[in-house]
């Protein structure tokens, strides 16, 4: 995705720069970590219960580990097919809560601590798990908005009624606990024909203020809208980073891959260099690293995360 840097807040910015700017002075030799995989766990639950603050990075590692689906960009035929997969995949991902209860796992390892999120999933699962709306940065947008495709100004807009009108005109429907149901033949399989790969087009949402075409709030290019709640999700975030730059943070990262590490990895291994009482943990399947000259107060576990989550007992 394509970063429109110079229009974040300065604070969020300079955690930007301050993560390149150090990556840039280190080696470049790269650490998968040191002991048993019992014995990092273990480290990781002592630093956890003696931290003053813990700082958590999400990265898309981490819903899929909680069992929810990905999607990308396609095109359409038309806005009715696109807004009928766009209103599926935006129900299941935002509005129903996951198959594995990985995020309840993580916020009953902070709860009493001193804690912020900042991710780059688009899904809100902390927030539906109980984290505090306020302790949290989704960088990259939200599921549950949508803006102006333009955009004609800066201003997002709640989605829930009119996904929910776009679900049941296609023939699901949703159940007591917001579940989405599809209909069923006597034999208990879909019943395909009752359900359409369309919306009708006067459930297409278009700009109230324009009339372009509206489009999701998420970052693939300088169209992106950063609302106000985006903004003081930022200040709060760069605020958290300043009051405990040389206190003893946790810098926990979560599931975060290679496409965008200036907004998490590189802040957080700049972070844990620069203060020597902070530690970077790194959870992920398969990409569990980080440089050598943060490797004695760092711990990499490769593996599922919830998984790992549920061994560690604080």
């Amino acid at each position: 995705m394509n970063q429109n840097y110079n229009e974040m807040p300065n604070g969020y910015l300079e955690s930007i720069n301050k993560g390149i700017q150090t990556v840039r002075t280190f080696s470049g030799h790269m650490s998968r970590g040191k002991g048993t995989q019992e014995e990092r766990i273990q480290r990781l639950t002592e630093e956890l219960s003696n931290a003053d603050a813990i700082v958590i990075g999400a990265g898309a590692g981490l819903s899929t580990s909680a069992g929810l689906i990905t999607g990308g960009f396609y095109p359409f035929p038309d806005e009715e097919t696109r807004w009928a997969w766009w209103s599926r995949h935006i129900y299941v991902n935002r509005y129903v809560l996951p198959p594995k209860p990985v995020y309840n796992r993580l916020l009953d390892l902070v709860k009493g601590k001193d804690y912020f999120v900042i991710t780059t999933n688009v899904d809100h699962q902390f927030q539906k798990a109980g984290f505090d709306k306020e302790r949290l940065f989704y960088t990259q947008g939200d599921y549950g908005l949508w803006q102006c495709s333009t955009p004609c100004h800066k201003r997002t807009y709640d989605n829930k009624g009119k996904v929910v009108k776009m679900l049941l005109s296609q023939g699901f429907s949703i159940g007591q606990n917001s579940e989405l149901s599809a209909p069923l033949l006597e034999n208990g399989e879909t019943d395909f024909s009752m359900l359409s790969t369309k919306i009708p087009s006067g459930l297409v949402p278009y700009c109230p203020v324009c009339g372009e075409p509206m489009t999701m709030n998420l970052r693939s290019d300088d169209t992106f809208v950063e609302d106000e709640g985006w903004r003081r999700a930022s200040a709060a975030y760069a605020e958290f980073l300043e009051r405990h730059r040389d206190k003893r943070t946790v810098y926990l990262e979560l599931g975060v891959g290679a496409n965008t590490p200036v907004i998490i990895k590189y802040p957080f291994w700049h972070e844990a260099y620069a203060n020597d009482n902070a530690f970077y943990a790194c959870i992920n399947y398969g990409e569990a690293f980080c440089p050598e000259e943060i490797e004695d107060r760092s711990v990499c576990i490769d593996g599922d995360i919830g998984d790992v989550l549920g061994e560690i007992s604080l």
